[in-house]
Parts: C-alpha cells; sequence; structure tokens
C-alpha cells in the first residue's frame, strides 16, 4: 500500500520534472520569476492551482467525460507559456501585484487544466484497469505539488543569488527570463501538429 504510495508519488514528480516536458518547468518559471521569497504565499496559490487544474482535467478525461484534440491542446500548451511570459514582459518593475495575481491566477487554472488533458491518454495508460482512479489521481497530483514546489523553490533561490549577489534589478531579472522563455516557446508552437 504505502509502495503504491511512494510509486504514484514519485510518477507525478517525474511528470513534472521529465526534461521531455520541460513546458511544465517553462511555465513555473514564469509564475515565480516576478516573485521574491517573502512572496511565497500568492507563488504557493498559484501553484496550487496549476495542480488543481491539472487534477480536475485528469479526472474528467479518466472517467470519459470529456475528450479533447491533442494537437490543439499541444498547441494551446506554449500558447498560455508565450501569455504569461509576454505578460511578465509588458508588467516587470510595475506595482499592483494583485491584479497580476487575478489574472495569473485564471491563465493557471487554464494551463493546468490544458495540460491536464495533454496528459490524459499517457494517465489512462498508465492507470489502466485500476480500480480507484480518484486515489491514484491524488497521489499522482500530490507527486506534481512536490515537483513544483521544488522548481519554485530553485527559481525564487536563483532570483534572489542574481539580485543579491550579483545585483541584477528585479525588473532586469525578471526581463531576462521571461524573454528567454519567450525564445524557447516560440519553436514550440511553430513546430505544433496544429498549424502544420
Amino acid at each position: 500500500m504505502l509502495e503504491n504510495f511512494w510509486f504514484n508519488v514519485q510518477y507525478g514528480m517525474n511528470h513534472v520534472l521529465d526534461i521531455n516536458g520541460y513546458d511544465h518547468v517553462l511555465f513555473l518559471m514564469i509564475l515565480a520569476v516576478p516573485y521574491v521569497f517573502k512572496d511565497w504565499k500568492p507563488v504557493l496559490l498559484l501553484v496550487t492551482t496549476f495542480t488543481l487544474g491539472h487534477t480536475l482535467s485528469l479526472i474528467l478525461a479518466a472517467y470519459g467525460i470529456v475528450s479533447v484534440n491533442g494537437s490543439l491542446v499541444e498547441f494551446l500548451i506554449p500558447i498560455t507559456i508565450l501569455i504569461a511570459a509576454v505578460y511578465n514582459i509588458f508588467t516587470a518593475g510595475k506595482t499592483g501585484k494583485s491584479n497580476k495575481i487575478g489574472l495569473l491566477f485564471f491563465t493557471t487554472l487554464f494551463f493546468g487544466l490544458v495540460h491536464g488533458l495533454g496528459f490524459a491518454r499517457e494517465f489512462k495508460m498508465f492507470s489502466g484497469q485500476s480500480e480507484n482512479k480518484l486515489e491514484l489521481l491524488i497521489e499522482f497530483a500530490l507527486g506534481i505539488e512536490l515537483a513544483q514546489v521544488i522548481i519554485v523553490f530553485i527559481v525564487l533561490f536563483v532570483g534572489f543569488l542574481c539580485q543579491t549577489v550579483f545585483r541584477f534589478s528585479r525588473r532586469d531579472w525578471i526581463l531576462v527570463i521571461s524573454s528567454v522563455v519567450v525564445g524557447l516557446v516560440i519553436p514550440m508552437i511553430s513546430a505544433s501538429d496544429y498549424i502544420n
């Protein structure tokens, strides 16, 4: 029982940390880069929102309630990352985070829903004929949440180092990371089967 629990949690962690699925990491970077350690509450809210969206769409797909074109989903994932990155670029250095949290909350929830649908086929194969898919989903979601917290912590820590040791301004840090992510997602969009 405990062995199965840890296996499912690790499966969720590996899903986020998989180098081939780096879109997850890019989105988490975009979410975390505008913040510092003292802003941990809104960052945790955003990360948990992603996990909830991801889990909800997995539940809907696992029980056959919803089915979406895979190529559309794979197109929407980098589009959502691009929107969040461009938003960071245009709002870098500006105050009024409360407004930003509202927009990012919905973007993050949408990304979670879309990404969960993108993973639904693999999850169906993983869960197979399991009688307790809901328990499996919860354990998997816990693994996702743990991996995301690790990634966000790393982004906040590197941001702290760059801003305190190397004297990057917070605005420059946000602009550089967001621009790098834009450069990485544009090829993902252009390679999408949906537009080719």
